[in-house]
């Protein structure tokens, strides 16, 4: 398929993980512009050496969920226009929920949820005056079949998941449209640390029997920002290989 796009400019926040860097050299061999959000110099430093032979092809911004300063000099002094933002970030938080403290709950979700919101509402006003825009959220199946310990981190998700279904509701009449994904087991960054520490027990409860490639996962997410993919607004799709299929 050969994959058209209305805009060129991409937003993607959480820039320095694994899966977006990933997503940007494939936005970048399709003539999209990335512009990768860090929130320290660990990352920058991490989206510098990954794409050492694309300068030129994207830029950087500086962007802390925990930092609403950052969050306004990001869209008063970075970000003129923007076509689509494609949001990874997501902050770990392992702990059942009767044993976990209690001001690093609220802060979980100040950050998680809270700093998500003021972000989605700046980029939405702004994709208004332009009259378009693709909002990709990378949530995960564990937001519908959550492992003891991911309470916090599935209620963050599905909580993220709601605020990007109803913006797709809300502004799809003006041309802004919202997609969610669920990826389950993906070979790169936290999944596979996950499934190095479960072995083979992980994958065995995957239909497919293998993790997701992170070149497929940012092929997946391509096709959703491509002009291709305008009818699917509004709504979750699960990217595990049937894992939440079953039982």
């Amino acid at each position: 398929m050969n994959m058209q796009f209305s805009g060129n400019q991409a937003l993607i926040v959480g820039g320095s993980c694994e899966l977006a860097l990933s997503l940007s050299r494939c936005m970048i061999q399709t003539d999209l512009y990335p512009i990768l959000t860090y929130r320290n110099d660990k990352g920058l430093k991490t989206i510098s050496d990954r794409l050492h032979d694309c300068e030129g092809k994207y830029r950087t911004a500086y962007l802390n969920f925990n930092d609403c300063d950052s969050l306004h000099a990001l869209f008063d002094q970075v970000i003129q226009d923007m076509d689509y933002l494609i949001d990874f970030v997501q902050g770990d938080f392992e702990s059942l929920i009767a044993s976990a403290d209690d001001n690093h709950i609220y802060d979980y979700f100040a950050e998680n949820v809270g700093f998500r919101a003021l972000l989605i509402k700046k980029a939405a006003r702004l994709m208004l005056t332009q009259k378009k825009g693709r909002f990709v959220f990378i949530s995960s199946s564990s937001a519908v079949r959550a492992n003891p310990g991911q309470g916090f981190y599935a209620a963050a998700k599905s909580a993220g998941e709601a605020l990007y279904r109803n913006l797709g509701i809300e502004l799809g009449s003006r041309g802004i449209t919202t997609v969610t994904l669920r990826p389950g087991y993906v070979d790169e960054g936290r999944g596979k640390k996950y499934l190095e520490a479960q072995g083979r027990k992980a994958i065995e409860k995957v239909p497919i029997k293998r993790p997701l490639t992170a070149k497929e996962l940012s092929e997946v997410i391509l096709f959703y920002l491509s002009d291709s993919a305008i009818g699917f607004n509004a709504t979750e799709i699960n990217l595990d290989g049937g894992l939440t299929a079953e039982k």
